[in-house]
């Protein structure tokens, strides 16, 4: 047997680590809880943030827990599979990462409690199974039924999405809640009786200066750009825009072709014929009735002296992106030759306006009729505010969104893991063989939230806990979790501190994935690393030659 495993090591190449068995699997817990300790203290309002410093010394100073993984660059496979769940977290719900990570680093302790009692590896997966799938069970049978017209709930759960985030006081994170939720109901749109949310028809735009309370909404949307040509109008009111996807260039042609010019005459002529061609081009803009041109590419000087004599404010080279917005808000159709434009493809706008912000020109398209598209003006202090004041916009962006897509919401301050934990605690108990071990370590796991809900509240975890488990005993406890500001356990429900059931399923899912997916390894082979290309030193062709 030893025999067959040096020819197994043999079959390797020279460089090759090897960790096996019970060592792989405690290696990557090890990781996976780990990672899991980095963002475990930015958790909930109270929770700490990190800064994190680049190779080129960029700094960013956030507790989002997507971003602070994202810009770890972490080499460790485990540690990449950590990543990956909270961009999973945050590309299908928007918020819960931090939850998330957290949940799954717990789940990584107590399996490898359970494998040094000798526990294999696959009645655990079997376990994690059983008990995530009884918690997804569960939690739609908490849920409460959340609508679009709900207003309130809507801009709480909002509210506590942006919880965690370094942004100002209370008042500011309401201010910025109804924001939201306005941004929202703006853009959602009804498809087989349900309401569908593009979060990408709502434009976040950031610009540093003033504080966090001068965020405004904009019914339409603003373009990080300024007006082409000094003497054409700074502002248009009832405007009529026109969206082209083409340039107000003379374009040049595809074969190499010369023009031999003998005489003044001749260079003349040439020059006129080009300027009359670039004049017929602002005749039929002009021709529809727009005001207002904003232009995908280019503009030639000439053409900006015509549109600017028709009294037509341009914006060139604006993003696609951008086009596609502007298409939204304003009734718009894009148009990829000017042939095409008639009076029928014009968007309409109530007013159209250069405006200078943190000494920088931008265009505000504003007064929209019933813009499907809007855009979000983030001010603050400073870039590193202005940053996580628009990562907590994200956020609570994500946390609507999904609430109203699902329909369905729980309470937060880790009041609807308590109520898991306690119920699937009960279901261990009917569920026969070893499996029922893994499942009490999941609803163990769970109650990672609430303990670290009241440590950063700077309450003691453990008299926190056994107040939230007998009042989880009682019906009417369920909905009792961590009230952080007064340092106490205190009903959720009444506190108004609610969250999307959906948000939860899916760092319950991902994380109980992530860690099944982790005690399924019992091999790890790593490479040695190929070395880089090029001569050593004092090598021929070295610079040291």
């Amino acid at each position: 047997m030893a025999k067959l495993g040096s020819q197994q090591a043999e079959a390797l190449p020279e460089g090759t680590t090897r960790v096996i068995g019970r060592d792989a699997q405690r290696t990557n817990i090890a990781i996976g809880y780990a990672i899991a300790s980095i963002v475990r203290t930015t958790l909930g309002p109270k929770g700490m943030d990190k800064m994190l410093v680049s190779d080129l010394g960029d700094i960013v100073i956030t507790n989002d827990g997507a971003t602070i993984l994202e810009e770890m660059n972490v080499e460790h496979p485990t540690a990449k599979i950590m990543v990956e769940i909270a961009k999973t977290q945050d590309k299908e719900v928007g918020d819960g990462t931090t939850t998330a990570v957290v949940f799954m680093g717990e789940l990584c302790k107590e399996a490898s409690k359970l494998l040094d009692q000798g526990i294999h590896p696959s009645i655990i997966i079997k376990g994690y199974t059983q008990a995530a799938q009884k918690a997804e069970q569960i939690l739609d049978e908490i849920s409460e039924k959340v609508s679009i017209d709900d207003t309130e709930k809507l801009e709480k759960i909002a509210q506590v999405s942006m919880g965690s985030k370094s942004i100002g006081v209370g008042s500011t994170k309401e201010y910025l809640a109804k924001i939201v939720v306005k941004a929202i109901k703006q853009v959602a749109e009804k498809k087989d009786g349900k309401y569908v949310i593009d979060e990408d028809l709502i434009k976040i735009e950031k610009k540093a200066g003033g504080e966090t309370k001068d965020t405004s909404l904009i019914e339409g949307v603003l373009i990080d750009k300024e007006v082409v040509h000094s003497a054409m109008p700074k502002e248009v009111k009832n405007a009529k825009i026109a969206l082209v996807d083409a340039a107000l260039e003379i374009e040049k042609t595809e074969m190499d072709a010369k023009i031999e010019i003998t005489s003044p005459e001749q260079m003349s002529m040439f020059l006129e014929q080009e300027e009359k061609m670039l004049k017929e081009m602002v005749e039929k803009i002009a021709k529809t009735g727009a005001n207002v041109l904003f232009c995908q590419k280019g503009i030639d000087d000439m053409a900006q002296h015509y549109l600017a004599k028709h009294k037509i404010m341009a914006v060139r080279r604006v993003k696609k992106s951008d086009m596609e917005k502007l298409a939204r808000a304003t009734g718009a159709r894009i148009v990829s030759t000017l042939d095409d434009l008639t009076e029928a493809d014009l968007g309409y706008a109530g007013i159209v306006y250069e405006k200078t912000v943190a000494e920088e020109k931008m265009v505000f398209v504003e007064k929209c009729k019933d813009p499907k598209s809007v855009t979000i003006f983030v001010r603050s202090s400073t870039d590193h505010v202005v940053a996580e004041a628009e990562r907590a916009i994200i956020d609570a962006i994500g946390a609507v969104s999904s609430s109203i897509e699902d329909g369905k919401i729980v309470t937060g301050g880790g009041s609807v893991e308590m109520e898991l934990s306690a119920r699937i605690k009960k279901y261990a108990s009917e569920v026969g063989g070893r499996e029922q071990l893994a499942i009490s370590a999941f609803a163990d796991a769970l109650e990672i939230i609430p303990r670290t809900l009241a440590e950063s509240a700077g309450m003691d975890p453990i008299d926190a806990l056994v107040e939230l488990r007998a009042k989880h005993q009682k019906a009417e406890g369920k909905t009792y979790g961590i009230d952080v500001f007064s340092a106490q356990t205190a009903d959720m429900q009444k506190l108004g501190v609610i969250e999307p059931t959906k948000v939860k399923k899916q760092a319950i899912i991902s994380a109980a994935e992530a860690a099944r997916m982790i005690l399924r390894i019992d091999d790890m082979i790593s490479s040695k690393p190929k070395p880089s290309a090029g001569p050593k030193p004092g090598e021929e062709g070295s610079f040291e030659d």
